[in-house]
């Protein structure tokens, strides 16, 4: 579940509760509910009276939780998201709640690199992408609302995926590791990292930049954590470049090298993988031992405003809803929703092979995670250029 912003099929990359005039309250009235607007804060809350009120306060009290509950509702939820259904997502949680959204929609590292220069002046209300290694980089630097779980009933996935201090919460899992093949070209794929290596496959790999591609720093860190350390994947990733390997930004592009001739073997995203082979049929799939489990999460900006909270907590409980889920399954069916659910109660989609059927490993986002900007700088540098 990059993230990235993802190509469908071949290339998915490429209000608001209205304010009501307050007529027939006067007098002393409006002269008190003028002042309590001007006086009230951006957040909305309220207590219960130890007496009863007379009727002109219980009015007065009435006319001011509904100015600023439609105050509130006029602040726009900003959503930085590199999922492929989260345009969908943003217009149907506006229709539900009346809360609008300004959806900044781009591949992972752009926005990651966004929330870094702002973040002593944060724009975004949420960011939704994939991979829990980018949430748990920014936790560490403080960035992120922690203590907040939405009431749902998680699968073991889901239960896995919630980090201890709450800072971000799961919303779906993808897998990294993924080799999708030209069947005419290829007879026997590689099924494991080391069979990658051989020099049969010299000159026909590819695979995204981390830089621009979430999904694709947790796929290098998994080959890490698999090695056993840095060193041993730098090493492993040399070896790759100097067989010839070829990056591309994103899974889209690489895609597109595989269908087109330039490479025989694709490393993506196996959301990206599965929803290729429903329009090109000569592309095969291969589950490398072991992939790596690739969480989506949204996580909250730690410095945003109550009320901008707020909102962002509603989102994250209409994408975990029924109706929610319903838009994320269906909203890029050959791509982003094409994913494992971390819910109870909801099954994947029937293109998705059992996750029983392929070897996996689990990456602590809290170990890599801090390291993902120095291990890019180093894929970048070495691997890419």
């Amino acid at each position: 579940m990059h993230q990235v912003r993802k190509l469908g099929a071949m290339n998915r990359l490429y209000r608001r509760i209205p304010l009501r005039l307050l007529a027939s309250v006067t007098g002393a009235v409006t002269l008190t509910l003028l002042a309590a607007a001007c006086s009230s804060g951006s957040g909305s809350s309220s207590s219960s009276p130890t007496t009863s009120p007379s009727p002109s306060t219980s009015a007065t009290s009435s006319a001011t939780s509904s100015a600023t509950a439609a105050a509130a509702a006029d602040v726009p939820l900003v959503v930085y998201s590199a999922q492929g259904y989260d345009s969908a997502m943003t217009k149907a949680f506006t229709k539900a709640t009346g809360i609008p959204v300004q959806l900044d929609d781009n591949s992972t590292g752009p926005l990651l690199t966004q929330i870094e220069a702002s973040k002593n002046n944060p724009k975004w209300g949420l960011l939704w992408v994939d991979g829990a290694t980018a949430f748990a980089g920014l936790d560490t630097q403080g960035l992120l609302l922690k203590g907040f779980e939405p009431n749902v009933s998680w699968n073991s996935l889901g239960t896995a995926s919630v980090p201890s201090d709450k800072s971000y919460v799961p919303t779906g899992v993808t897998l990294m590791g993924i080799v999708a093949y030209n069947k005419a070209k290829v007879s026997k794929p590689p099924t494991t990292w080391a069979a990658l290596e051989s020099s049969a496959w010299k000159g026909q790999v590819g695979m995204n930049d981390p830089s621009q591609s979430g999904p694709t720093y947790p796929l290098i860190a998994g080959v890490m954590n698999y090695l056993g350390g840095v060193s041993a994947g730098e090493n492993y990733f040399t070896q790759l470049k100097n067989d010839g390997l070829i990056i591309h930004p994103t899974n889209g592009p690489t895609l597109q090298a595989l269908t087109s001739g330039q490479i025989n073997l694709a490393l993506v995203q196996s959301s990206a993988a599965i929803g290729a082979t429903f329009t090109d049929k000569s592309i095969g799939l291969e589950y490398l031992d072991p992939a790596t489990l690739l969480p989506s999460a949204i996580g909250i900006d730690a410095k945003a405003s109550p009320q901008v909270q707020a909102e962002a907590e509603k989102f994250v409980e209409y994408v975990l809803s029924a109706a929610g889920q319903h838009v994320m399954q269906t909203g890029d069916p050959t791509g982003d929703s094409l994913y494992y659910p971390v819910l109870q109660g909801v099954n994947p989609l029937p293109s998705l092979p059992s996750l029983s059927s392929v070897k996996t490993q689990t990456i602590n986002p809290y170990t890599w995670g801090p390291q993902e900007a120095t291990i890019n700088n180093w894929f970048d540098s070495n691997i890419v250029r």
